[in-house]
């Protein structure tokens, strides 16, 4: 570790604490069905576990400009990290359904503190023209870890005890810990930074309205019920109170003028694209997997393996040429590979083979490493490096309600098409099935082929070289 530079050291102590995070909630999706069995509960119960701990998260994210502007951003990373280590200890040592639940917000909240932050520290530590690299390594945390999560969290559940999904936490956490308090740098700090309490109250009530709604309504009927709409058009009036609010503070909570940048506005289309796209996938493809071809869970974790490898290989790849050449020629072509492979995954016959299905999402994965954190990376190099943190922000917020809305749409896209064409055709349910996810796979590679004129206006800090030498 010592041969390593320091600024790579960084990378490596919060790579460990944030795939942690990451992998430990995508590791709970394939569980669900075996905790309602265990604790005799039933579906919109058990889900909790997974929607609070988004809503927990979306919740406490637009804190972490403030606090690592107040306090320092090592601090607040790795107070995140200790919180999230115990609340994995609270889920190790649960006794009913709802301390789960309570564990998961807890962790929930402890991974609203560390995404950001994580991401700022990185940019503190790279010079811009460095920062493609570090974050395509970095990246592996956010991309890899939903893709091995369901096929770690699967052999946990088959063959141990429910708990030993907490203790998987642990020992990485503590290493996490360990390395954060010994390699990543003090940050300054502002003690006289003043904590804007009316804008806090209006961006947590707007966002965790929203993404509690969203958790709630992954069918027709829950989404259209009364209490979801009440909260997605409160959540909606709130966000939109908090923008005039905030444009009107001298030391806003966070500092939208970020949004003036029109790279870091469009790099944020392009991600919110991208994120639609990869949660489409791990939604749509168990569907595929088990639900047409008759294939087995463990078949399924496999699937996303191949994946998950392409995907962290060429963030580094991407990063690597995001640096020397600019977001124009890492971008664009990792959405449209994608898209393209995508668009593959739409065209499936009930004869078409398993390999060709693996090949097709490895390829997706492929272009999701070179198309989303390349794109977050021009994104952030183009603010002010007072404003990475929050920048940071708002980026992993929007992230969090692409994804959330993106599994919401094709959950009830899913439940409601299969229902009408089962109904309209003489054909079997599998059929069924298959033509609605073709469906569903044409819209998602729709949704990535729209992002891709974007892509071309992102700038890189080859553009700023470029200016200040005419």
């Amino acid at each position: 570790m010592k041969k390593l530079p320091h600024k790579w050291l960084v990378v490596v102590s919060v790579l460990f604490g944030t795939f942690t995070v990451i992998l430990n909630n995508s590791m709970l999706n394939p569980t669900l069905p075996r905790f309602i069995e265990i604790f005799n509960s039933n579906a919109v119960t058990v889900g909790w576990i997974l929607t609070i701990f988004m809503v927990s998260m979306g919740m406490t994210m637009p804190l972490t400009g403030y606090f690592g502007d107040r306090f320092g951003k090592k601090k607040v990373y790795v107070t995140g990290l200790c919180i999230f280590i115990v609340g994995s200890l609270c889920g190790v040592f649960s006794q009913s359904l709802g301390m789960i639940i309570f564990s998961r917000a807890i962790q929930g909240m402890a991974g609203g503190l560390m995404m950001p932050i994580a991401m700022a520290l990185i940019f503190n530590s790279f010079p811009r023209e460095e920062r493609g690299l570090a974050v395509g390594v970095y990246g592996v945390a956010a991309m890899v870890a939903p893709a091995v999560g369901p096929t770690v969290g699967g052999l946990i559940i088959q063959f141990l005890d429910w708990p030993w999904l907490f203790v998987f936490n642990i020992p990485f956490g503590l290493i996490g810990l360990i390395l954060s308090m010994k390699f990543l740098e003090p940050t300054e700090t502002n003690p006289e930074k003043r904590f804007d309490y009316i804008g806090f109250i209006m961006i947590t009530a707007g966002i965790g309205s929203i993404l509690y709604a969203l958790g709630r309504g992954r069918s027709v009927e829950t989404l259209g019920d009364p209490l979801n709409i009440v909260l997605i058009a409160g959540g909606l009036l709130a966000i939109v109170g908090f923008v005039f609010y905030e444009n009107r503070q001298r030391d806003p909570l966070l500092n939208l003028s970020v949004f003036k940048v029109p790279t870091y506005t469009f790099s944020i289309v392009v991600t919110s694209s991208a994120s639609i796209g990869l949660f489409s996938g791990i939604f749509l493809l168990p569907l595929l997997i088990q639900n047409v071809y008759g294939l087995s869970e463990v078949m399924t974790g496999l699937l996303f393996l191949p994946a998950a490898v392409a995907s962290g290989l060429f963030m580094s790849i991407g990063g690597r040429l995001l640096d020397k050449k600019g977001p124009k020629y890492v971008v664009p072509p990792g959405l449209a590979i994608m898209a393209g492979a995508t668009f593959g995954l739409g065209m499936l016959q009930l004869s078409t083979p398993f390999w060709l299905i693996l090949v097709l999402n490895t390829i997706r994965g492929l272009g999701m490493g070179m198309g989303n954190m390349p794109a977050t990376t021009s994104g952030m190099n183009a603010i002010p490096e007072s404003l990475v943190a929050q920048g940071s922000a708002m980026n992993n917020i929007i992230r969090q309600i692409s994804s959330s809305l993106s599994i919401v749409f094709f959950s009830i896209y899913y439940e409601v098409r299969r229902a009408q064409i089962a109904a309209a055709s003489d054909v079997g349910m599998q059929a069924a099935t298959l033509q609605t996810l073709n469906e569903a796979f044409l819209v998602s590679a729709g949704v990535l082929t729209l992002a891709i004129p974007f892509s071309f206006i992102l700038k890189g800090v080859q553009n700023d070289q470029q200016t200040k030498r005419a």
